[in-house]
């Protein structure tokens, strides 16, 4: 909902929170004389995290809420000028950043589209300067997001149907960081989170009751259960593993409806899911759902749902908002293309070993069973998968909501190889280069000196 969040901003958002520098090359760009150059980079896929076979693009939103918004307030400036690296910049500088707004195209692909190693999720053209600064926030907020859409999918495909909640802003890196888990795990497929203002914020279905201190502070079990179901009525989602889980259970069983079902929070889970759901069956509550939480991952809610435990749903914490496995990804924001002046383009790229990057703007064509990497304005019968947002600093369109990201993904991930869906490692996805694409690689190369 970036159209809306132009007007109603999420944050605020301060041009200083970007690394160093990237504010050290605006100078320098500036007072080169480059400050009108425009340039193209590309926030690139350089490899896939570990144990992962494609990866959910999510994060966009906030991505675009960021330019659209980026700029530096009269505070900001001053402390810039305190600092020893920018003692020798120019007056113009600082006036410059005064009325610095991002003006440039953005082309991304959609938020819930798979990506593979090699692919590019984001394209800015820009003056330099503009296109510059954003580098640290757009790597950030594009990677954070799509490492725990990425988990979170891994984690749904494992339930095989149950469902999925995301339970781990108390253990993300960061409130904020919480609250964007809980959106992109509901992007990545999660049926919702039990952080209260990713709900408020972005629409995701809230879930969750109580916790062991609600029991701790009854004298009792019983009245502590008896009085959520006065609080809650269905909603309620009794914690029995307190003291002695299977006692708890049949507590609760005793006390009948109104409920949705219990939580088991610790213990054995295979063993005591089948002799919970025995219990509750012969109470006369077989509507009673059986929820799951405390430690888990994509391979033990795999091996559960494998083993025929009767487990409705899943209540995942810390392996999902922080995608505890992987919490990293080789993502990468570097310099394509140059325009030197009179139409003349000067195509970059790096040839460092194990960082080498490809010259030119690209697009991406995604055809039934592969990937195509293109040049900028070729044509292909493949879907073109990176599209444009902005356009001269301003939204082409609204951006999809986030169910329609959501359902995106869903759709997207059901079109892929049942072999990069599963757990284990796969054969890579083919990513190949269009003709001309290879053909400026070799240029690019053999003129580099």
């Amino acid at each position: 909902m970036v159209g809306q969040a132009s007007a109603c901003r999420e944050h605020f958002v301060n041009g200083l929170l970007t690394d160093l520098y990237e504010l050290t090359m605006a100078a320098g760009y500036h007072d080169a004389g480059k400050v009108n150059q425009k340039a193209t980079f590309e926030l690139t896929i350089r490899r896939l995290p570990a144990n992962r076979n494609y990866v959910i693009a999510a994060g966009l939103a906030q991505a675009i809420d960021y330019l659209l918004n980026l700029n530096f307030g009269a505070e900001e400036i001053d402390y810039l000028r305190t600092l020893p690296a920018f003692a020798s910049a120019s007056a113009g500088f600082f006036d410059y950043l005064r009325g610095f707004r991002f003006t440039g195209d953005v082309f991304a692909v959609p938020e819930g589209t798979p990506l593979f190693a090699g692919e590019p999720m984001m394209v800015v053209r820009a003056p330099i300067v503009e296109a510059q600064i954003p580098e640290t926030y757009l790597l950030s907020a594009l990677t954070f997001q799509t490492l725990i859409a990425s988990k979170a999918a891994r984690m749904v495909d494992a339930a095989a149907g149950r469902a999925v909640v995301e339970f781990g802003t108390r253990r993300a890196h960061t409130p904020e960081a919480g609250v964007l888990a809980g959106r992109a795990a509901y992007l990545g497929g999660c049926v919702g989170t039990s952080n209260t203002l990713a709900g408020f914020r972005y629409g995701v279905p809230v879930f969750g009751t109580a916790a062991h201190s609600w029991v701790l502070s009854f004298c009792g079990e019983t009245e502590a259960f008896r009085k959520l179901q006065q609080i809650l009525g269905a909603s309620t989602v009794q914690l029995v593993d307190t003291y002695n889980t299977i006692e708890g259970v049949k507590k609760v069983a005793a006390l009948g409806q109104p409920l949705w079902g219990i939580r088991l929070d610790s213990g054995d889970f295979q063993s005591l899911s089948r002799e919970a759901r025995a219990i509750l069956d012969q109470a006369g509550l077989p509507e009673a759902k059986i929820m799951l939480s405390g430690d888990l991952d994509e391979y033990a809610i795999r091996d559960l749902v494998s083993s025929g435990a009767p487990v409705d749903a899943f209540g995942v914490g810390t392996q999902l908002a922080t995608s505890a496995d992987a919490p990293a990804m080789g993502t990468i924001y570097k310099l394509v293309e140059l325009d030197v002046g009179c139409g003349i383009k000067r195509f970059t790229a790096k040839l460092s070993p194990d960082k080498s990057t490809l010259p030119g703007a690209k697009q991406l064509f995604r055809f039934e069973g592969h990937d195509i990497l293109a040049r900028s304005g070729e044509c292909s019968n493949g879907q073109a998968m990176l599209r444009p947002v902005l356009l001269g600093g301003k939204l082409v369109e609204p951006l999809p909501d986030l169910n329609a990201a959501r359902a995106n993904a869903a759709a997207s991930l059901a079109k892929l190889p049942a072999s990069l869906r599963s757990l284990d490692p796969a054969d890579p996805w083919p990513v190949r280069h269009s003709k001309d694409l290879a053909a400026l690689i070799e240029r690019t190369r053999s003129n580099v000196v």
